[in-house]
């Protein structure tokens, strides 16, 4: 039997009935679809969404880059299994996906991509928007998406739908293939109509593998455990998307060995779990960083290893230092010259712990004491930070997450990206639960955290959500404040105002730049920005874009003004103004160098100096090999 669509009403169709599975739990693979429509979009997949609203739930975004963000929020908030899709018009509207796309593979999370494509048919060259290539005549503004997309198909027939779909689902629901996928649809193909099977719309379900360790790696990867005096495991996001955290615990707990984590791994164990040492590499504890320095074993578990987290290849110091390196993707498996155990996270962890609780192995009590003592003294540091002598005094920034540590418990979660935010979490932040600590490090989008935390309020609908936001950030992308409102979708965002860009201000100032072009200010009369700050009035902005907005001046004010954005069920901002307007934060300085090239050769001191000093870091770097 045959039932007769046009292609955007059949892909609707389709997807409505996709479904994944893992242990044993079954939810839908594409729970709604974000769209911005225009030609290109509009009488396709615009019309579907309309005609079947039960079929696909639909959400109307902005921006077409915050509509990605969104999506990849809630996949990342549900832990892969499930997505959101989304739609565009041809030309700026396709373009505009480009960034989220490239965040969403950065960061192995699954997303949909439905952009609108110039006619196949070719009726008229050029059409609007469109890109005239001489060379080529196949090539549209739609394949800037290839090299950022883990797979891209241009539909130009019908039919040829049916096979691109499928394996559009097994990449979006391949734990180590997924991140985004686009389907390109020209938008004379997605009004056409065609006869398609029944069959192509059965339920299917697709099952999220869990592929436990070779038993040679694995028992190669004991003895190397069991040969170590000083290991250090690095958590990375790959525990989260394995939900591996149990596991985790428990092999840390019965072997001793302490855990680091990557922004992206944070939350792995809870802060005051023993061995817990916080975050590591750059933005990392001094704990961390010193167990690092001086380990004989790192056992990376779900970790890309980053420059960040190895401090751009000086971190690992240790003299015979080897790496073992537990991770679903072989690619990752193998990094560092390391043993790859390549499985699921949770698989492997439970065959490594029970593999060593069989031979007792366990660190010796004299490193516990060491690590314990070390991390109590990382805490004395975070208290310090977070004190506050003058409530009635404008706050720090460390001071301004002092006070949503004293408000929030394990049901918040926070969500950040970019600036100054990120290294004073990862070093500051004490998680409560797995999924407290919602860090996009992968690509450090800004724009990133107010349409994510839309994602995430849609996947955790009962939870409070924190969009964590710089200004700078702020104006990147604030216009789905007007998403939040129109749903009633009662996010919390926290503006931090600090008058520019403050991190780069202070990478800037360490590498010999003198905060050029960081600041928000006016220009004074040698022409750099060094002048007032600018009278720009970002509460009344996000009041204007419909949002309830609490102003804080100091200390006393921001605790109020927390407490009420938290109880409150419609979209609240707090707007808080720093005390540090020309420093990066005032929380602890990098306990780990980072590479940011320095100019060889230059006139003015600061640049001079900075390179001497960059010399000598380069100059411990190491290749493991």
């Amino acid at each position: 039997m045959t039932t007769r669509l046009t292609v955007a009403q059949a892909l609707v169709r389709f997807l409505s009935a996709q479904y994944t599975e893992r242990d044993g739990v079954r939810q839908r693979l594409i729970g709604a679809t974000w769209g911005i429509f225009g030609h290109g979009n509009v009488a396709g997949l615009g019309q579907a969404l309309l005609e079947h609203p039960d079929a696909m739930p639909y959400h109307q975004g902005r921006n077409e880059q915050a509509m990605v963000h969104a999506a990849v929020g809630y996949a990342r908030q549900s832990n892969r299994l499930s997505t959101h899709a989304v739609t565009t018009s041809i030309g700026p509207g396709a373009t505009n996906l480009v960034t989220g796309a490239a965040l969403a593979t950065i960061n192995h999370l699954p997303v949909l991509l439905l952009p609108g494509d110039v006619f196949a048919t070719r009726p008229a060259d050029p059409v609007l928007q469109q890109l005239e290539v001489p060379y080529a005549g196949d090539v549209s503004v739609n394949d800037c998406l290839r090299p950022v997309s883990r797979y891209f198909d241009r539909i130009t027939r019908p039919e040829a739908l049916i096979p691109s779909a499928l394996n559009a689902m097994r990449v979006l629901t391949d734990p180590v293939e997924t991140g985004a996928v686009t389907l390109a649809l020209p938008q004379d193909v997605q009004a056409e109509a065609y006869d398609w099977p029944e069959e192509f719309f059965a339920e299917r379900t697709w099952t999220v593998r869990r592929p436990g360790a070779d038993p040679t790696e694995l028992a190669e990867a004991v003895r190397i455990i069991r040969s170590a005096t000083r290991p250090l495991v690095v958590a990375g996001g790959g525990v989260h998307h394995s939900r591996a955290e149990e596991a985790l615990a428990e092999f840390a707990e019965t072997t001793g060995i302490p855990v680091a984590s990557t922004q992206a791994g944070k939350g792995s164990l809870r802060h005051d779990h023993a061995q817990d040492v916080g975050g590591i590499g750059h933005t990392g504890t001094a704990t961390a960083d010193e167990l690092a320095r001086t380990a004989d074993l790192v056992i990376g578990v779900g970790t890309r290893y980053t420059d960040f987290t190895t401090a751009s290849g000086t971190l690992f110091t240790g003299e015979n230092v080897r790496f073992l390196n537990l991770n679903i993707a072989p690619f990752d498996g193998h990094k560092l010259a390391g043993h790859p155990l390549v499985a699921d996270a949770r698989s492997g962890l439970t065959e490594l712990t029970e593999a060593l609780r069989l031979h007792a192995y366990r660190v010796a009590g004299s490193y516990a004491t060491e690590y314990t003592e070390d991390k109590e003294r990382w805490e004395q540091r975070v208290d310090a930070c977070y004190e506050v002598d003058e409530p009635d005094t404008r706050p720090t920034q460390p001071q301004v997450l002092g006070a949503l540590d004293e408000l929030v418990d394990e049901s918040d979660i926070l969500i950040n990206a970019a600036g100054s935010l990120p290294g004073d979490l990862h070093k500051l932040w004490r998680t409560r639960s797995y999924d407290q600590y919602h860090l996009e490090y992968g690509y450090s989008c800004m724009g990133y955290e107010i349409p994510a935390a839309i994602g995430v309020q849609l996947a955790a609908p009962d939870r409070p959500v924190w969009a964590l936001v710089g200004d700078g950030t702020y104006l990147m992308m604030p216009t789905e404040i007007v998403t939040a409102v129109q749903e009633g979708i009662a996010i919390k965002v926290l503006i931090i105002q600090n008058h520019g860009y403050a991190s780069i201000g202070g990478l800037s100032e360490s590498v010999g730049g003198e905060r050029f072009g960081t600041a928000y200010r006016f220009p004074s009369e040698d022409g750099t920005y060094t002048g007032s700050p600018l009278p720009v009035d970002l509460a009344a902005n996000a009041a204007s874009l419909g949002m309830r907005v609490l102003r804080a001046k100091t200390v006393r004010d921001l605790r109020e003004a927390l407490a009420e954005a938290r109880a409150a069920d419609t979209p609240t901002c707090v707007y808080v103004e720093t005390q540090t307007a020309d420093t990066v934060s005032g929380a602890p300085p990098a306990q780990a160098w980072w590479d940011v090239p320095v100019a060889e050769t230059a006139t003015r001191p600061s640049a001079v100096k900075a390179r001497e000093l960059y010399e000598r870091h380069v100059s411990t770097r190491r290749r493991h090999l």
